[in-house]
């Protein structure tokens, strides 16, 4: 795990003491652009690799690998969660969706091809994302879970209780799993 460190001027912190303020970051965004942008790349030299050793590579023919490869990277480009405190946002290739968790109305989960948890807000705002997402990334989930806190106390959140509910436990478990694993008692 990576831990981010700044180091300048007297008010240094790291994130095990990261002020209430700051915004978190999905861990694995980065990894995951890497492995598009390479994903992506590959195909693309490939397809140019056949095509240069059939002595088939044209102009017209890199046009057409070029327009295969941008959809497959934009099929392929992991959106960026980010969250502070009463917001949650999920960045795409193209748009930015946000919600206040705050003022959080439902939570349900979309089972399909891949699962999703679908998030609302009373200001009409919604965002779809990975449920993985927030369980590999407890900050983030934290975030959710404080905001969904206060909708809950405030009366907003009155459907999805039991979805945040069993995702909090997911993530419970995953962080237990951890730290056996890291202390050798598994």
């Amino acid at each position: 795990m990576g831990r981010n460190v700044r180091t300048s001027g007297p008010g240094t912190w790291t994130d095990a003491v990261r002020p209430a303020t700051a915004t978190v970051t999905d861990r694995a965004w980065a990894h995951e652009l890497r492995a598009a942008l390479l994903s992506t790349a590959l195909v693309f030299g490939l397809a140019l690799t056949v095509d240069a050793a059939h002595s088939t590579l044209t102009p017209p023919r890199v046009l057409l690998w070029t327009g295969l490869s941008l959809p497959l990277y934009a099929v392929l480009h992991p959106p960026r969660v980010t969250a502070g405190p009463g917001w949650l946002a999920v960045r795409g290739l193209f748009r930015r969706r946000h919600v206040c968790t705050d003022l959080l109305v439902s939570a349900r989960r979309a089972d399909g091809l891949t699962p999703r948890l679908v998030l609302r807000d009373t200001l009409g705002a919604r965002v779809e994302l990975d449920p993985q997402i927030l369980t590999a990334n407890p900050l983030l989930w934290h975030r959710v879970e404080t905001g969904a806190g206060r909708a809950r106390a405030n009366g907003l959140l009155v459907t999805g209780i039991e979805v945040l509910r069993s995702l909090g436990a997911q993530v419970d478990e995953e962080e237990a799993k951890a730290i056996f694993e890291a202390s050798d008692l598994t």
